[in-house]
């Protein structure tokens, strides 16, 4: 019985062995690739530092965020080149982002640059980060004077022929503008002819007169390059502060805009009889738009001295773009000495090197060149008659002047230009990193505060 007990578990033991050896092979578990995570892009910025403005190397910074779980490469780029769009040196890095991190990728160059403005592009990954302009040591810039032997001569003689010319001002005042404390008048008064002979051309402009009889510190505001059709607004006489005069120089604003376009409330149409101002008997440097327009602010200041409540000892000059030119112009060319004058982002600088730097003017100059069938030598030595660099040399009043880094119409090559060769001792520019070309916001009050810091 035990024997057949033995048996029957040997034969049971090796039928589970059979089995087990027969069992079949588990199926292999399906193979999975590696989840593949989709990349969201880097966020780039490039901070100002220093305002933009450094001594000898720049100092940029591009600052990298990584919205990613994972980390990131990321492959920095910055070009360097002149403003006049010669490259000069390619920075490259390549660093990793930390998932989730944020890093800054520090730029300058290799050599020291000399003083000018450049042009930044930098890039990560292949993407635009920001491209902006910058300066090394601006105010040690050289945009030496090119006057032509004449040029003092020529300016002598376009006062002696407007001094010849009788004013005949007409003041009619403007009632609704009016105040208690000041008078605001509408103003016409004759000026120089387009040229050396022919009539006299009438300028007009708004005049605000102190009520109170005493004298008061003067101050001419002249007006950037007028955009056609634009309204044409009259100031108000609130403040009595001053004695103020706001000049329409020839074809522009008040000489070009119908009744409907301004509201000084005057019934008389007027029309700009000059078509493109800068190109105006362009070649011709005696009857050139802006010989009779520097001597448009000669006579508005002329015509202010004539008025009661002016202290001319305190004559002040302000304005923007164009209205920056006329103000250098002013200060160059007034028989009046100014206490001081507030210039900003102005135009007419250094048009050798402004016509390569950005498109307009000197394509209208180019082709009003070509039409007058004179060299590109020949129109410099026209054009340097009415340089704000050479008219600069005339000047050694107090100045405070600025510039927009990332003005693409009148560049801070050309600001710099005029102010670098000033007479002054007592003078100062500022630089706006960010802005274009407009008016920043805060220049009204630092040329006020630095007015009444200049009264004498």
């Amino acid at each position: 019985m035990k024997k057949t007990s033995f048996l029957l578990a040997v034969l049971a033991f090796a039928s589970v062995l059979v089995w087990a050896c027969n069992k079949p092979e588990p199926e292999p578990e399906p193979k999975t690739e590696p989840e593949q995570v989709e990349l969201v892009d880097l966020k780039l910025s490039v901070p100002v530092t220093e305002d933009w403005i450094f001594t000898d190397k720049p100092a940029i910074s591009i600052h990298v965020e990584n919205p990613n779980a994972v980390a990131v490469a990321a492959e920095a780029m910055v070009r360097i080149s002149t403003d006049q769009k010669k490259v000069l040196t390619t920075v490259n890095k390549t660093v990793e982002v930390p998932a989730k991190g944020e890093i800054d990728i520090p730029f300058t160059t290799d050599e020291k640059l000399e003083p000018g403005f450049y042009k930044a592009a930098c890039f990560v990954n292949g993407k635009t980060a920001r491209s902006f302009t910058f300066g090394i040591n601006p105010t040690e810039i050289v945009s030496a004077p090119d006057k032509q032997a004449d040029f003092d001569k020529f300016w002598e003689d376009a006062k002696a022929q407007l001094y010849k010319i009788e004013m005949k001002e007409n003041l009619i005042e403007v009632t609704k503008k009016s105040s208690a404390k000041c008078k605001v008048y509408f103003v016409e008064f004759q000026s120089v002819p387009d040229g050396p002979e022919g009539d006299p051309v009438v300028v007009r402009g708004y005049y605000l007169e102190p009520t109170d009889g005493n004298p008061h510190p003067v101050i001419m505001h002249f007006m950037g390059y007028d955009s056609k059709g634009n309204f044409v607004s009259c100031p108000s006489g609130n403040s009595g502060e001053y004695a103020e005069f706001y000049l329409s120089h020839r074809g522009q604003y008040i000489n070009r805009a119908p009744a409907k376009l301004r509201d000084d409330g005057i019934e008389q149409d007027f029309t700009n009889i000059y078509d493109d101002w800068f190109a105006f008997n362009f070649g011709n440097k005696d009857g050139y738009y802006y010989r009779g327009a520097f001597m448009d602010c000669v006579q508005a200041i002329r015509f202010m001295a004539t008025r009661a409540t002016s202290d001319m000892k305190n004559l002040f000059a302000e304005g923007s773009s164009q209205g920056g030119a006329l103000t250098y112009a002013s200060a160059a060319l007034s028989d009046y000495e100014f206490a001081a004058i507030a210039p900003c982002v102005a135009f007419l600088g250094d048009y050798p090197d402004y016509f390569q730097i950005v498109t307009w003017p000197g394509d209208t100059a180019k082709a009003a060149a070509k039409e007058a069938r004179i060299s590109d030598e020949e129109m410099y030595k026209f054009l340097s008659y009415f340089d704000t660099k050479n008219l600069a040399t005339r000047i050694s009043c107090p100045v405070i002047a600025c510039s927009n880094l990332q003005d693409g119409t009148c560049p801070p090559h050309t600001n710099v230009a005029p102010y670098n060769n000033l007479l002054s001792t007592d003078k100062e520019i500022y630089f706006y990193p960010t802005l274009q070309h407009e008016i920043p916001s805060n220049w009204p009050s630092k040329t006020s505060a630095f007015f009444k810091a200049h009264m004498k």
